[in-house]
């Protein structure tokens, strides 16, 4: 069953990966996309980015929202903050790439929640622990409605490329897929979804989602 992508899992540190875990695979770890007004996305794409994470930084350095009993309230605030800036449906789409079309829209439906889920056990516990991690922003490449916003997480000991490849819809920035220092989260689980796929089905993709998610909420 796919775990963290190597290439990844050979290039963050333990703190960076807290950071990447609030910051990026929040977006599974907290839950369904929501919906931002167009009024709010007046902006570049990096803007809409810099706005979310820095939120998400103000509440990960909140002193009074770290104490044991505040877990929760802090869950639901990032929840609130992160859910708005992914577009998990597309994320979804393109993870499965050509076996999308193989899907009933039920499936479908159920393969993103699954999906999601899966991430949100993964990588729940990366959430605590930030340690001041700085992010820097580097520069916005854009192709349609397409951009590729590349910042840095700079650690005590090293820094960490993370690109958010985002797309416009309905005036609203989101992101589809991130990029850690050259490996893409996407392309990581579309390889290893596609090998199941190909050795068994698309129902046993789904079939080892379900059983992963369950034992994972155990």
């Amino acid at each position: 069953m796919p775990q963290l992508p190597p290439g990844i899992a050979r290039t963050i540190e333990t703190r960076v990966r807290t950071l990447i875990g609030a910051l990026i695979l929040g977006l599974a770890v907290f839950g369904f996309s929501g919906h931002l007004s167009a009024e709010m996305e007046t902006g570049s794409a990096m803007e809409a980015m810099k706005g979310t994470i820095d939120q998400v930084l103000k509440v990960l350095g909140d002193e009074s929202l770290k104490a044991s009993e505040r877990a929760q309230d802090r869950l639901e605030i990032l929840e609130d903050i992160i859910g708005k800036r992914f577009d998990y449906q597309e994320m979804g789409k393109r993870t499965l790439g050509k076996h999308w079309q193989q899907l009933s829209e039920a499936d479908r439906e159920e393969f993103v929640h699954l999906f999601r889920r899966f991430l949100s056990k993964t990588y729940a516990g990366n959430v605590d622990g930030y340690s001041g991690e700085q992010v820097e922003y580097l520069k916005e490449r854009r192709k349609g409605d397409f951009v590729e916003v590349q910042t840095a997480v700079t650690s005590d000991k090293s820094t960490l490329s993370i690109y958010y490849r985002m797309l416009k819809s309905s005036n609203v920035w989101r992101v589809y897929d991130v990029v850690l220092d050259g490996v893409s989260l996407v392309k990581n689980f579309r390889s290893q979804f596609g090998r199941i796929i190909e050795a068994e089905s698309v129902e046993g993709l789904l079939e080892k989602l379900r059983t992963k998610t369950a034992r994972l909420q155990s």
